[in-house]
């Protein structure tokens, strides 16, 4: 048996030897059962209520690929404590003949994974409401619940016993006049980003540490965060006004607007730092400047929907563009140009170049038409798509002996009872087994009619297929039927687009997944030559055997 060891801790509060014991202990039983340790999945400081762990993700993957037989683990939960994702887990290994071995619960089953989810998902729940239990208690006696805001430091004291005394802040007086400038500079008719501009320019730290930003004075009005709308500088605490909800597809906590009764609001005039008449002033200009995206306001004052309802990326490109001088995201900047934000909103970068986003678009498609024609790109496309399909005639043929050693083994079963009966057995008790087995054995000599045909080993047309899903990549994008899709998923595979100066010219970085970009490629083109054949054809070329490249336009 080949086996691997999998650990896991939550959070940075805990320490990370809890992780060496686990593997230790995990160890000690792969040596007694006599089985090879091939290797460990270790992942550190992160929650088990997310399948988004790159230790936890390579173990799929690996088990994908048969390269081991048997996981070994502390307890289920440390695999994860989501329902879906011990499922997932519990499916996916199980498919590739991987069983999963726990030195709390032993082998695991179906029933472990009822239970143990549910268990697991029950923990997560019961931890958030006595979390939210006392974090309410905190501020109820005006402390913080949770974090810190610019214009504060955090106070570290003790009480009478020894014990920690925790959510205690006091004003920061230089970070307290930086928001009392910011405030005066608004009302007076300063924008945010020339505040920004203003403040890192100065080299004035930002409330991170770093630069200054207008999102980090604007804010959200109505989520009351932000320099502008931060209720603590003027001693109102405000809490419970967001909630969280982590999204299934992608693991991330989002938030979500409470209504008003639900929040916990608190009087603390010692932390005041903003007078009321300078923050009426700013609330004034905010009413006439601010644009009101409330879904069920924008709705009924225009019968449209709301302004950020309407937002999708308008450009191919758009949110995956990145300063090659700095890092910073390329923003919109006009109609239809986009520039640097570090350069254009904090003043902190030095490239000042600017491109049309239609422009970037063309200039990417092209690059990559001409790219991905050359030899060596087809020869790794040829060559992924060879050992896919071995592996899939492989699995394909295991699967045929599989049910072939099934079904001799039923017939000899189904013999053995009949002898039985002709030499004086009581056929009564027998029958319904016999009937049980029979039923087993039809079920059994279908499998492999039902079975789909041993696809050749190399597609005469694969050298075709592989120049019209380069050719009709563009066309995909652009088809009316299926160019949404097309756009989509191509915006899903591309990690980024690097722009940087040079000499006077932009110079454009794509980096993104060649194997799914072929992929999209497909969708513009379903030709009748190879229409049986396109959907095989596909799934093999989807990532499989292909990592990322970078590659320069």
């Amino acid at each position: 048996m080949r086996a691997v060891d999998y650990a896991r801790y939550s959070s940075d509060m805990q320490s990370a030897a809890s992780l060496e014991d686990q593997a230790r202990l995990c160890l000690e039983r792969i040596r007694r059962e006599g089985w090879s340790h091939l290797r460990s999945y270790h992942d550190r400081a992160i929650t088990g209520a997310t399948r988004l762990r790159s230790a936890f993700q390579q173990l799929i993957e690996d088990a994908r690929r048969g390269q081991f037989d048997v996981v070994v683990a502390e307890s289920l939960d440390r695999l994860s404590r989501d329902q879906e994702d011990v499922a997932h887990l519990f499916k996916q290994l199980n498919f590739t003949g991987v069983r999963i071995l726990t030195l709390s619960e032993g082998w695991i089953s179906e029933l472990h994974v009822g239970l143990s989810g549910t268990m697991g998902a029950l923990y997560l729940k019961q931890l958030a409401e006595k979390t939210r239990r006392g974090l309410r208690g905190r501020v109820e006696a005006g402390r913080s619940g949770g974090g810190n805001s610019y214009g504060y430091d955090v106070v570290s004291k003790s009480d009478a016993d020894g014990e920690a005394e925790r959510g205690l802040r006091r004003k920061n007086d230089q970070q307290a006049a930086i928001v009392i400038e910011i405030m005066t500079a608004y009302a007076a008719g300063k924008s945010p980003r020339a505040i920004a501009k203003a403040l890192n320019t100065r080299t004035v730290p930002g409330p991170s540490g770093g630069t200054w930003c207008p999102s980090a004075i604007n804010g959200n009005a109505e989520r009351g965060t932000g320099i502008l709308n931060n209720e603590l500088y003027i001693g109102r605490l405000v809490w419970n006004r967001l909630r969280y909800m982590k999204n299934p597809t992608t693991g991330k906590r989002q938030s979500r607007l409470n209504p008003p009764e639900d929040w916990i609001i608190k009087d603390v005039p010692e932390l005041r730092i903003v007078p009321l008449d300078l923050w009426d002033k700013v609330k004034a200009r905010q009413m006439v400047t601010t644009r009101d995206t409330r879904p069920d306001k924008a709705k009924a004052a225009t019968g449209q929907p709301a302004f950020w309802e309407q937002q999708r990326p308008r450009y191919l490109l758009s949110g995956l563009m990145k300063c090659g001088c700095c890092g910073a995201n390329y923003t919109k900047y006009g109609a239809n140009r986009f520039a640097c934000a570090a350069s254009r909103d904090r003043g902190t970068c030095t490239n000042k170049l600017t491109i049309r986003g239609d422009e970037l678009e063309a200039a990417i498609l092209a690059g990559l038409q001409v790219r991905l024609m050359e030899p060596a790109r087809f020869e790794q496309f040829a060559e992924a798509f060879v050992a896919e399909t071995n592996r899939q005639r492989m699995a394909l043929s295991a699967a045929k002996a599989g049910t072939q050693a099934a079904l001799t083994r039923v017939e000899r079963q189904i013999k053995r009872l009949v002898d039985a009966i002709v030499d004086g057995a009581d056929a009564l008790p027998l029958n319904t087994k016999l009937k049980e087995l029979d039923a087993e054995k039809n079920r059994l000599a279908a499998e492999p009619q039902e079975a789909p045909d041993e696809k050749p080993l190399l597609h005469p047309a694969l050298a075709i297929t592989y120049r019209d899903r380069v050719a009709n990549l563009a066309l995909a994008l652009y088809d009316e039927q299926d160019g949404r899709q097309a756009f989509e998923r191509l915006r899903s595979v591309i990690e980024e687009v690097r722009l940087t100066p040079v000499n006077g010219e932009l110079a454009i970085e794509l980096r993104g997944d060649l194997a799914e970009i072929l992929k999209i490629g497909a969708l513009g083109h379903q030709g009748a030559d190879t229409a049986g054949k396109s959907s095989l054809q596909i799934k093999v070329v989807a990532g499989r055997g292909f990592e990322p490249l970078t590659f320069r336009l």
